[in-house]
Parts: structure tokens; C-alpha cells; sequence
């Protein structure tokens, strides 16, 4: 088996081998990955954090020895907390932008070390704010199908990262959330940091938001945003009408 880390601030993680291929998901710094296949300039990955395959540029890593690798497994290395968090990168003097949960690995002081690179963590990493506060803070954030950062993000990129700033690790994609958790019997009896799962016409789970309340959503949709929701789905001011149709809801370990 071979392994790798992210040693940039966010790489996409692709469909296919091409650049031209669609952006599933991204690797933020710190992120470690087993590697399943070389393929001429791509690498076929599955992440350590959410167990998510793709395919990233085999020149936006480094390598991972094995020992090293298995240390992910046992010992989940501190996050950033702040939207962007600033490391200082050794010898060569340049600055890494590091977006919100990127994973400080292998930290001594103020300092990842990454095989023989060494970033310098400038500034406060900042630190677990209540959900409501966490949620928010992505408020306007630019959707962005498979992004994780407030830069971009889509629907379940953003409770993925809500939930990973308050200690719990969902899965990637929607469907994959909605096996998680414990079901709530109804909409009235969901409470704050519950997870609204939505369903297209063939049945398909294709929409997931974080509940604020009984009558209020968090999710992103074009942006993030707060919208109406009831027992039909959500409903937008801006377009008038129900955007998304209620299949259920889940509350998870979060916030029992």
C-alpha cells in the first residue's frame, strides 16, 4: 500500500483522470489518502476522513510513509477553526492561505511538519464556536459543487464541515449522511442541528440542510442561506415557491 497527504491549502478531487473531469469533493491541507492507482499525471485516491474516492494531480501531494499514515488512525490531528488561517512555509519563505478544518498534522509548537517541509502556523488556529454560530458563519458562501471551504461549497460539503468544527465526521455526500444519525418521528419535534434530507421525483436523496428550528433551514442553495421549511420542504422567499422536497430528518451523537 502507498499513501499521501495534502500539502497545499485545497486540491479538487476529481470524477475522472482530467482536468477537465468534474470536482466531486477537495482535499484541504493535512488530509491523508490511501492510494488505490497511478494513472500517467493523475492518482486515484480514497481519503482518510470520509473514505471518499477520486482522482487528484500527482503534483499537488506529497508521500506518506506507512507508520505515519497508520498515526491518522489513532490520533486526529487539531483543526483550524477560522475561515482562513495563515502558515508561513519553510525554507522558501511563502505563505499557504489555509482554509476553515484543515488538519494541523504532525504540530510541534506552532509548527506542521510534512516529511521535510515545515509550516509555521501564524496567528490564533481559533477554536469550537456553538453549531448556530459555526453554521452562519458560511452565510453567502458561493455554492460550489464538491467545494468544502467558504470560498465554495455545496450542500453536503457544507454539514460535512459544520459537523467537523463540532467534532463529528459525516460522510460526503447526502445520501451517504442520511444513513447516519437517528430518525426524528417529525419536522415539529426537530431541534437545533438536526439535518433535513431532501428527495427529487425518482425518490433519490439529492438535498440535505442543518435545521435551525422547527421552521428554519441553513443550507446551500445557490448560496448559503436561511430559508422557510414545513412539512413539504422548503420554501424561498426569492422565488416564491418550494424548492426542495422534505424526506426526513436525522439527528446525530452532536447533539442528543
Amino acid at each position: 500500500m502507498e499513501y499521501g497527504i495534502c500539502n497545499l491549502a485545497v486540491i479538487p478531487l476529481r470524477a475522472e483522470p482530467s482536468d477537465k473531469s468534474e470536482q466531486v469533493s477537495q482535499l484541504l491541507f493535512g488530509e491523508a489518502f490511501e492510494i488505490l492507482e497511478w494513472k500517467d499525471r493523475w492518482v486515484k485516491i480514497v481519503t482518510d476522513f470520509d473514505n471518499y474516492e477520486g482522482w487528484i494531480g500527482r503534483l499537488q501531494f506529497a508521500m506518506l510513509g506507512h507508520l505515519a499514515y497508520r498515526s491518522f488512525q489513532h490520533v486526529s490531528p487539531p483543526i483550524t477553526y477560522r475561515a482562513v488561517t495563515q502558515a508561513w512555509k519553510q525554507p522558501d519563505n511563502s505563505v499557504l492561505y489555509l482554509p476553515v478544518a484543515s488538519s494541523l498534522v504532525f504540530l510541534k509548537g506552532t509548527t506542521c511538519h510534512i516529511n521535510n517541509e515545515k509550516f509555521e502556523i501564524i496567528g490564533e488556529i481559533g477554536e469550537t464556536e456553538p453549531l448556530e454560530i459555526t453554521a452562519k458563519s458560511f452565510l453567502n458562501t458561493p455554492y460550489l459543487w464538491g467545494g468544502r471551504t467558504h470560498y465554495g461549497i455545496d450542500c453536503s460539503g457544507f454539514t460535512q464541515a459544520v459537523f467537523r468544527l463540532q467534532g463529528f465526521n459525516l460522510k460526503r455526500d447526502a445520501w451517504m449522511q442520511a444513513e447516519q444519525g437517528q430518525m426524528v418521528a417529525a419536522l415539529a419535534e426537530a431541534r437545533l442541528g438536526d439535518l433535513a434530507f431532501f428527495k427529487n421525483e425518482e425518490g433519490k436523496i439529492m438535498h440535505v440542510g442543518i435545521l435551525l428550528n422547527s421552521s428554519q433551514i441553513i443550507h446551500a442553495s445557490g448560496r448559503v442561506k436561511i430559508d422557510s421549511i414545513d412539512a413539504e420542504g422548503i420554501y424561498s422567499e426569492e422565488q416564491q415557491r418550494y424548492t426542495h422536497k422534505l424526506h426526513i430528518v436525522k439527528r446525530y451523537a452532536i447533539n442528543r
